[in-house]
């Protein structure tokens, strides 16, 4: 077959389309008006990439620039239908989902009655977890609400932020002095600067394990700047030991232009990586760190690398959490809680749907705490009377 076109149908996605079309025509083999084709989505995308690993001309192959776009869809709030128009067939995979994934609220004290007498260590995701996703990364604001709340939780338990924005941003968004910060998707990791009970004071910076990158960052983060001005709505961010190139502004007709942008400017810089989470792409170093790694280290630094008697618990909403919530199930210890309104794949073990819905874990994981000590107060008082 020589000399086709192969044209993938415009129409707009549907969720749960498992399906492309595609039409055919320019060869002898077909004739006019084109052929069309239906192939699975998966599939499609797979031919198309192990097409463009064949042609060593094309560096930036369809194939792969059509897989990050559809997996930039899949990411996509916006792409969601209403549950009014969803089919038995989803009602059915969203009820199954939360048979597998049930919300941490309804499993409170079953979470809990395994907490019991151990140490509880809380790592939080920033973005679609304390805070909402907003059109504007600059302007994602936690409430003074939640902010009280991880306050508390501090207060009660060894707690940390672990998040793909630097620690100057996100700690300018959460001005808390009593907990751990790991930036960069945890290759920046400072210790509280207050004195409390978990730590020294005054700790700062704890490990930095991507600073060789920096200058390399900072040159990327001025050339995609450049590149992205044509595209209307998409934002570069220099998050220090990595960067994000958000694309919640971005029509969704400019997202191919956009990750081919982005993809033609990796070429030249093969020490770094292209991943991606909610409405933004990322570059890192292709050190092996990440936010699985970072939990690790902060345990290790808290005193409880061995230890049984912890008992760690990470809520996040984007994939690159799945690190740290793999990291939990394969040592078959703490949980993974995954926030989010959609079903999808996940390593964590519980869920839920937003950050009111994580505020309200934490309240409660608060009065929990309170009670227990209460208890154990009271214990005291009764043995030693």
């Amino acid at each position: 077959m020589t000399n086709q076109k192969v044209i993938i149908s415009d129409r707009k996605p549907i969720l749960g389309s498992k399906t492309i079309t595609v039409s055919v025509s320019n060869s002898p083999l077909f004739s006019s008006p084109p052929t069309y084709f239906t192939f699975p989505r998966r599939k499609f995308l797979e031919l198309l990439e192990a097409a463009d690993n064949k042609n060593k001309n094309n560096n930036l192959g369809a194939g792969k620039i059509a897989s990050w776009v559809d997996s930039m869809r899949d990411s996509s709030p916006t792409r969601l239908r209403s549950s009014s128009h969803d089919s038995d067939s989803d009602k059915e995979d969203k009820t199954s989902w939360i048979v597998r994934f049930p919300s941490a609220l309804n499993m409170f004290d079953e979470i809990m009655n395994a907490a019991k007498g151990k140490q509880i260590v809380m790592f939080l995701d920033y973005d679609g977890t304390l805070s909402p996703i907003v059109e504007d990364p600059d302007k994602a604001y936690i409430t003074h609400e939640m902010r009280e709340v991880v306050k508390d939780v501090a207060l009660n338990f060894p707690t940390a932020i672990v998040t793909g924005r630097s620690i100057d941003k996100v700690r300018a968004f959460v001005k808390l002095n009593e907990i751990y910060y790991a930036g960069s998707h945890g290759m920046d990791i400072e210790g509280p600067t207050n004195e409390n009970s978990y730590c020294e004071s005054n700790q700062g910076v704890l490990f930095q394990p991507a600073r060789e990158f920096v200058p390399m960052i900072e040159k990327v983060v001025k050339i995609l700047e450049e590149k992205t001005k044509c595209i209307p709505g998409a934002m570069v961010e220099n998050n220090k030991f990595c960067l994000s190139v958000h694309f919640r502004r971005v029509d969704e007709k400019r997202w191919a232009a956009l990750a081919e942008q982005v993809k033609s400017v990796l070429l030249d810089y093969p020490k770094l990586k292209l991943t991606q989470g909610r409405k933004v792409l990322e570059i890192r170093p292709t050190i092996k760190w990440d936010k699985g790694q970072a939990l690790n280290f902060l345990l290790r630094s808290l005193g409880f690398e061995n230890s049984e008697n912890v008992v760690p618990v990470y809520i996040g909403d984007d994939r690159t959490d799945e690190d740290a919530f793999k990291v939990l199930r394969e040592k078959g210890q703490g949980f993974g809680i995954l926030v989010s309104k959609i079903p999808k794949e996940t390593n964590a073990s519980y869920s839920l749907q937003d950050p009111s819905q994580v505020n309200e874990f934490l309240k409660r994981l608060v009065e929990w705490k309170r009670e227990t000590v209460g208890e154990e107060l009271n214990k005291y008082h009764i043995n030693n009377t």
